[in-house]
């Protein structure tokens, strides 16, 4: 039975959503979101994608969800008319490693590592709309040390720039997760470039389209996805099962 069914993702996941939607049994329709939604924190986040799901037509028989829980930027999302469906993920990168289990395993191997894409880099920085209301902006946490410095005082700057500005000191590796959706190498170059230009070493994966791919053909396992009903909404759950459903009533 062929489904219609709506896509709201993350922005990171363009090409891959687009390749599986051409190849996928159901008629897929996709909306992106622009990337860094879970730097405006949780509730900011649910608000923007609560808004997609409300604006959807009528006549799709489920709203799939490209999205990891984030943050808690999920946690709260309702299903009105339609079922929501999710992968059980923390983050994208479970997502584009095919599961949360590979992606744990990775992690726990290699600490250290920050995780780059295809959509990661080509979708570039936050836009500058969101920069604005991010929580990095609103807590200084983005600033330069000499701005830091101008507005603090040399001690200060420090103490702050060690304490909140650092976000990579406790990276020392890139690992680059190819999807098999490039038009050559040339983001993989631009990988290994950021590694070599921060003295960090390189690491490339292939990355799995699987859990996406069900996603999108209707696969929805109890062990991978969530189906959230209508009338019940998204809640975290802190144990290997990552998201359940809540009655809104």
């Amino acid at each position: 039975m062929t489904l219609k069914l709506k896509v709201i993702s993350c922005d990171v996941f363009r090409r891959e959503v687009y390749a599986l939607a051409s190849s996928s049994c159901n008629l897929i329709d996709a909306d992106f979101l622009p990337k860094g939604l879970h730097d405006l924190g949780a509730v900011p986040m649910r608000e923007r994608l609560q808004a997609a799901i409300d604006n959807t037509p009528a006549g799709y028989d489920a709203v799939l969800l490209a999205y990891g829980l984030c943050n808690n930027g999920l946690s709260g999302v309702t299903a009105r008319e339609v079922p929501l469906v999710l992968p059980r993920s923390h983050d994208c990168i479970g997502i584009f490693m095919g599961s949360r289990h590979k992606y744990l395993d990775y992690f726990y191997a290699h600490p250290g590592a920050y995780f780059e894409t295809t959509g990661w880099i080509e979708r570039g920085d936050t836009s500058a709309d969101l920069i604005q209301i991010s929580i990095p902006r609103q807590y200084g946490m983005d600033m330069e040390y000499e701005e830091l410095v101008a507005k603090y005082g040399a001690d200060n700057a420090q103490f702050i720039y060690d304490t909140l500005c650092d976000h990579t000191r406790n990276y020392h590796k890139i690992t680059f997760i190819e999807m098999g959706v490039e038009a050559g190498d040339h983001w993989e170059r631009q990988a290994r470039e950021k590694a070599v230009s921060k003295d960090w070493e390189f690491d490339k994966v292939h990355g799995d389209l699987g859990l996406l791919r069900r996603l999108l053909n209707a696969e929805w396992d109890n062990a991978d996805f969530l189906v959230v009903p209508p009338g019940s909404k998204i809640a975290p759950r802190y144990d290997d099962a990552v998201v359940q459903t809540e009655s809104t009533l």
